[in-house]
């Protein structure tokens, strides 16, 4: 009887001993409820919270995200990732009392941290196993006790949060660490590895299977660092990581290694090793490093686990070994902007594969027949290559699941018009480019697909596009028919149409008849209108004013006349660019601008009279600002000082008059940076101020003009901003260069009295030009300080003294005219100024020294002339030699003016050579004029 009753208190004792394994500790409860009354939720798209569930009524561990050991009730792990948290984990919140915690996962919150050194508490969970802080807003340094405390964590994830400075060199005291991720995607904040505390990491931490560092900066960690990592890496991701030099290819050959990202650092170098690979690799990714060099070693059909191959933007070269086949798990392969070569049907592709891209390489030939079998396949980028086909809608019609196809840049390869292709559909595909291939029509054979983006600019497409072509586009989005040679275009395709682009076609006529029908309703959501360079003629009709979802308006570069609706000015409150340049548009600017979103408006070489219109001080987003070469009449207008994002200016060849305010710029805001007054009939002299408020032209650059992050809503890539600056007197037209290039053109104005030495803070100038005007007084010697300048031109002006020394510090200076002034004394010699003629310094009798025959005396200045023998029968033959050669040295540094020209504006050189010898012509043509007559 005493041992059954034993037997019972036994089995009772059990009993209540695993009851009570689910039963949370109360003073971990506690913790946990006064942690969730120290953060807060913020609104966001989730419909049901974690912490909703968190109340003392229910045992904590049957809270959401909380895990506790079956054991002992302990909490060992806390997932509160994608929970719409926000608040400061301070340094004795309360989580940080659950010392027996090994997995902690807070990732997707909005929450911020005290700076992290000073939250030691967090640190004194000796039993913590994991733990994942990731996409959170934390500020300050990783802290070190973080790393000397928490020693037996085996997962570390403090990834995509605002860590800056150099990460501790005690995280090499984990040396149970599994997995490591402190990789951060935030362009505010750097995270640095140093050399040396890499190097402990790499040795210490022996059981490292996932490393993951994307975006730390590691440029002072040497590369065989690497080779001391553990032999069980299964996972290497380092991109952006600022790595250089020659990465060792032994790498590739750990046995373990599933995962390899070093893409997007761009000084990396190295080959790919020709054996030894391990075959569990599933991903190789060297994109854009653009050093990786040689050929795919044929060991590459040994992958036979491979997913993804990126080895874009490299050097690699050679044929493409016929091993791919082999890889029968592979779905992404990238192998664009390299150097392979080869025909195209020497290339084995697997049934598994859904991504292609071989764009800019030197492949050749028709396309193979495989690539029309391959049934997975969902994007195929074949651009700018040398392929030569006829593409067939029957051939594309197998590939039911393609999304994506791009063929453009292939000269020799064109579409088949035939009226049987209208028979195929293409239920799947989305976005086709064949831009600047052989197309001759317009095809019939995407209309029933429900695609999206078509792009056919820079073909033969000739004619017309007729009504019936155009039906039946019901989704297309995005449509570019740009340099064709179209001549008229009856209908929108679709209703859903937000980008049409028709520039440099043959389109005559008004615009909403001869090239667009009257009747024709027009999509209510286009965004983007581009028509310029054709033959419009006829009015800017008011019915555009009915686009009230326009961004982009571009009319520029025809013959349309009249005068500009007063309603363009607000008819959008969208519209971003308004662009009328180059045709015979008279009379006034609208006063109706009330958009504050229009970043660039080009009113530039029309017939407009007028002042320039106040409203557009509305306009407080306008970065560009054209309205030269017209026939307004206007003073300064002082608002233009007032918006805070031009940045370029240019009111050149008017009737603006009189003196310039002091100031064109607001000093605590402006980004002014080419501005370009020249051709008017401005006065007065400079004032101090003007040169100290243009901060953009004397402090390190921080513009940007439409960058792709900006477009968010700006959905054309293909628009390019463009402007003409005028120097050597040559008018050339910057599209590239234009977001980084900085000028000043004040010339041909009656600007007078001395340049201020402040000029001399403009130190990112690169062109500055302000001859034909009344200045005096002497050079400033702050001109020395201008060292990014490439051309500077004073000539006719009414300068005086020596040409200061201190501007053989312009080592860039390409183009220089100091000539038709009163300059006196010996000409500096050294650096650029070694490379200038004679026409430089024309006009200053009082400058000796080379180029100049003109000899200084011991003072540095020139000499008197010598006894003149004009009355000698021959005495105007040397003169006139001495004219020849100088017309020579004015070929020779006309030939360097136009070299920089090509070089900064990238015109191609036969055009610029074409210029070149027109000029020298029209040069030989005025010396022969000049030639002396003999009896």
């Amino acid at each position: 009887m005493g041992s059954l009753f034993l037997a019972l208190v036994l089995l009772l004792h059990l009993s209540w001993s695993f009851s009570s394994t689910h039963l949370c500790l109360p003073h971990q409860r506690a913790a946990l409820l006064q942690f969730k009354s120290s953060i807060s939720i913020y609104d966001c798209y989730l419909e049901y919270y974690k912490t909703e569930s968190w109340n003392r009524s229910i045992d904590c561990c049957s809270w959401e995200g909380i895990k506790c050991d079956e054991l002992t009730g302990h909490v060992i792990g806390i997932d509160l990732s994608n929970s719409c948290l926000s608040g400061f984990l301070f340094a004795n919140n309360s989580l940080f009392r659950l010392h027996t915690l090994q997995w902690l996962d807070l990732s997707l919150n909005n929450l911020n941290g005290s700076p992290l050194e000073n939250t030691s508490s967090l640190f004194h969970f000796h039993g913590l196993r994991r733990l994942n802080l990731a996409f959170n807003d934390f500020h300050g340094r990783i802290s070190s006790e973080l790393f000397s405390q928490l020693v037996s964590l085996t997962h570390l994830n403090l990834s995509v949060n605002a860590f800056s400075g150099l990460i501790p060199h005690q995280i090499s005291l984990l040396s149970s660490l599994v997995s490591l991720d402190l990789s951060l995607y935030s362009e505010s904040t750097t995270l640095t590895f140093d050399g040396r505390g890499f190097d402990k990491l790499a040795r210490n931490l022996t059981k490292l299977r996932h490393l993951v560092l994307d975006t730390i900066v590691m440029s002072d960690v040497a590369l065989t660092s690497f080779l001391n990592l553990s032999s069980s890496l299964q996972r290497l991701s380092l991109s952006h990581c600022q790595l250089h030099g020659e990465f060792p290819s032994q790498l590739f050959h750990l046995p373990n290694l599933k995962h390899i990202n070093l893409g997007l650092n761009e000084n990396l170098r190295g080959y790919l090793p020709k054996t030894n690979w391990g075959s569990g690799l599933k991903l190789l990714d060297l994109a854009y490093c653009g050093g990786f060099r040689g050929p795919i070693p044929s060991s590459f059909g040994n992958l036979t686990q491979i997913i993804s191959i990126d080895l874009s933007g490299n050097l690699f070269e050679g044929q493409i070994p016929d091993v791919l086949g082999n890889l029968t798990k592979l779905t992404t392969l990238d192998l664009s902007y390299n150097h392979f070569h080869g025909r195209m049907d020497q290339i084995q592709m697997p049934s598994s594969i859904q991504y292609v891209n071989l764009s800019f390489n030197d492949f050749h030939g028709p396309l193979p027949d495989y690539i029309f079998d391959l049934v997975s396949l969902t994007s195929l980028f074949l651009s700018s290559n040398n392929l030569s086909s006829v593409v067939e809608s029957d051939m594309l019609s197998k590939l039911t699941s393609l999304e994506d196809l791009d063929l453009s840049n292939n000269n020799l390869l064109s579409l088949s018009t035939g009226d049987k292709d209208v028979n195929h559909s293409f239920p799947q595909l989305r976005s086709v480019s064949f831009s600047s291939c052989s197309v001759r029509q317009f095809p019939h054979f995407f209309r029933t697909s429900k695609l999206e983006y078509l792009d056919l600019s820079n073909n033969m497409i000739s004619g017309g596009i007729s009504k019936r072509e155009a039906e039946g586009w019901e989704s297309l989005q995005e449509l570019y028919l740009s340099n064709n040679s179209l001549t008229s275009f009856e209908q929108f395709p679709g209703q859903s149409l937000l980008t049409l682009d028709l520039r440099s076609n043959l389109l005559e006529g008004p615009i909403l008849s001869t090239c667009l029908n009257l009747q024709i309703p027009i999509p209510a959501l286009l965004q983007e209108f581009l028509i310029s360079n054709n033959k419009l003629t006829g009015n800017v009709p008011s019915s555009i004013c009915n686009w009230t979802s326009l961004q982009i308006l571009d009319l520029s570069r025809n013959s349309l006349s009249g005068t500009i609706p007063e309603c363009l000015g607000n008819f959008s409150q969208n519209l971003l660019i308004m662009d009328l340049q180059m045709n015979n548009l008279s009379g006034k600017i609208p006063d109706s601008f009330l958009n504050n979103v229009l970043i660039n408006l080009y009113l530039n070489d029309n017939r407009l009279e007028g002042l320039v219109p106040p409203s557009l001080a509305n306009s407080t987003s306008l970065e560009i600002l054209n309205l030269g070469n017209n026939m307004l009449t206007d003073r300064f207008p002082h608002w233009l000082a007032s918006l805070p994002n031009l940045q370029i200016l240019i009111l050149r060849c008017n009737r603006f008059h009189g003196p310039l305010p002091h100031s064109v710029a607001a000093s605590n805001v402006s980004i002014l940076r080419m501005i370009d007054l020249s051709g008017n009939v401005f006065s007065g002299p400079l004032h101090t101020k003007l040169f100290q408020d243009l901060r953009a032209m004397r402090e390190s650059p921080r513009w940007r003009l439409l960058s792709p992050d900006d477009r968010a809503y700006y959905n054309s890539e293909d628009y390019h901003t463009s402007v003409n600056v005028t120097t050597k007197r040559l008018e050339l037209e910057l599209t590239k260069t234009i977001d980084i290039f900085v000028s000043m053109d004040l010339s041909n104005n009656k600007f007078s009295g001395q340049i201020p030495e402040e000029v001399g803070q403009l130190i990112y100038l690169q062109m500055l030009n302000i001859s034909h005007n009344n200045f005096t007084g002497p050079i400033p010697a702050s001109f020395g300080n201008l060292v990014a300048l490439e051309s500077l031109d004073l000539s006719s002006n009414k300068f005086n003294g020596r040409i200061p020394s201190q501007m053989l510090k312009l080592t860039f200076l390409a183009v220089l005219n100091l000539s038709e002034n009163d300059l006196v004394g010996q000409i500096p010699y050294g650096n650029q100024f070694n490379t200038f003629d004679n026409d430089s310094y024309s006009g200053n009798l009082g400058l000796c020294g080379l180029p100049l025959s003109k000899q200084c005396n011991n003072h540095g200045e020139a000499k008197p002339p010598a006894p003149s023998v004009a009355e000698h029968e021959d005495s105007q033959v040397p003169v006139f030699w001495q004219v020849v050669m100088m017309g020579y040295a004015s070929g020779v540094v006309l030939g360097l003016s136009l070299g920089y020209i090509v070089f900064t504006t990238g015109r191609p050189w036969w055009l610029v050579r074409m210029v070149e010898r027109d000029l020298q012509y029209k040069f030989t043509a005025w010396i022969k004029r000049k030639r002396p007559k003999r009896n």
